[in-house]
């Protein structure tokens, strides 16, 4: 179908969109990070420099010293920890005004930047012995290296938001469609029938009391006009909200399966086993019994000429579960969920509307679930129906 085509078409370009803009982020985002890495380091070898200066310096009273201190100074985003040569920590700066005193959180800290790999700046002059001062990244740039974990999350939920907002249109479009088509059959249905009816009663008025064989073609006429009407009835409650009567299976199931018992082939065998006390559920019987007649006809499709079509009826505290299995040619198991999308169909002349109507009876309506509950090539096929139960 069209419209499947074109949703399948937005959700790949929007899952693609969504690839690029991620791709497109953490390369930018990365190249920020490595540039403004490389702009910290920079800065603490400037600051190193400042204290080999100063030290160079301490004995002369005259020197100047006021850019070392100042290089020092502008320093408040980038924690480091100075270390003398015997691996003592002399101090630690921009850890947080009670950690910088801290000893035992800058051993800590200083462990973990070891760790890290980070190469420590040495700090040598003839005078003095050896100082190394580690760094740490500011909390920007820490920060700045979980921003694509946050745009991973943030473009995942724009994807699936975009996809939950197609499906959601997609389904709402399909259901306008599907409620429009019924409600039109429904009435185009309707004169047909109403001139059929007036063609019985016309054909009753001028039949010969003694005429019995006109008299039961009559009598088929009618109950094939009942019919009609039947179905013209079902489809006018589709897109509507049907009313609901609680009634037991066993009521319902015997006179569908008698209805399409006569309409089989003889060497097709119906059977049903069900337990009449346990089996009450709120549904609207026409739409309910149109959902049996539609599987029970794939039933008979997947097995041609002879077979066998069983229901059984069994429940729980809150749930019925009707089991309609036959012994026909069974479905793959890769198309347990597809049987149920609107077109999809494996008949020449079928629309593919059959279970997917059906579904929306039972999950739309009766807030119930079917499903396909087994099938094996050549063995045969179970559907389940899940209603909840009025019993409880």
């Amino acid at each position: 179908m069209k419209l499947g085509k074109i949703y399948l078409n937005y959700k790949w370009w929007l899952g693609l969109s969504g690839v690029v803009i991620l791709l497109i982020s953490l390369v930018y985002t990365s190249y920020l990070a490595s540039q403004l890495a490389e702009g910290e380091r920079d800065k603490i070898d400037l600051i190193s420099k400042a204290y080999e200066a100063i030290n160079l310096d301490s004995e002369n009273l005259d020197a100047d010293l006021t850019f070392q201190s100042y290089v020092i100074e502008k320093n408040r985003s980038i924690p480091l920890i100075l270390v003398d040569e015997q691996d003592n920590i002399l101090f630690g700066l921009n850890f947080g005004l009670t950690r910088d005193q801290d000893m035992e959180y800058l051993q800590h800290q200083l462990e973990r930047i070891r760790a890290d790999g980070n190469e420590p700046f040495v700090i040598s002059t003839p005078q003095n012995p050896q100082q190394y001062i580690y760094y740490k990244h500011s909390m920007v740039l820490q920060l700045l290296t979980y921003f694509p974990i946050i745009q991973i999350v943030l473009v995942g939920a724009f994807v699936l938001l975009g996809f939950l907002g197609f499906s959601a249109a997609r389904k709402a479009e399909q259901n306008r469609v599907w409620a429009g088509m019924a409600k039109e059959t429904a009435h185009q249905l309707g004169t047909p029938i109403n001139a059929i009816v007036g063609w019985v009663e016309v054909m009753d008025s001028i039949t010969d009391e003694d005429d019995q064989e006109k008299k039961d073609i009559l009598d088929e006429l009618r109950k094939d006009i009942n019919r009609l009407e039947l179905i013209a009835d079902r489809f006018s409650k589709v897109g509507s909200s049907p009313e609901l009567n609680v009634m037991a299976i066993s009521e319902i199931l015997p006179p569908i399966m008698d209805y399409m018992k006569r309409r089989a082939p003889r060497q097709v065998q119906f059977r049903l086993e069900h337990d009449e006390s346990t089996d009450l559920v709120r549904v609207n019987r026409h739409l309910f019994e149109w959902v049996i007649e539609n599987l029970i006809r794939n039933s008979l499709d997947a097995m041609g000429d002879k077979g066998l079509i069983m229901t059984a009826v069994h429940s729980s505290p809150r749930t019925v579960y009707i089991d309609i299995s036959d012994s026909g040619k069974g479905i793959p198991s890769g198309k347990f969920k597809e049987i149920f999308k609107p077109g999809y169909s494996t008949k020449k002349r079928g629309w593919g509307l059959g279970l997917s109507l059906a579904r929306r009876i039972i999950e739309d309506y009766h807030k119930g679930k079917i499903y396909v509950k087994s099938s094996k090539p050549d063995e045969g096929t179970t559907f389940t129906i899940e209603l909840p139960s009025a019993s409880s």
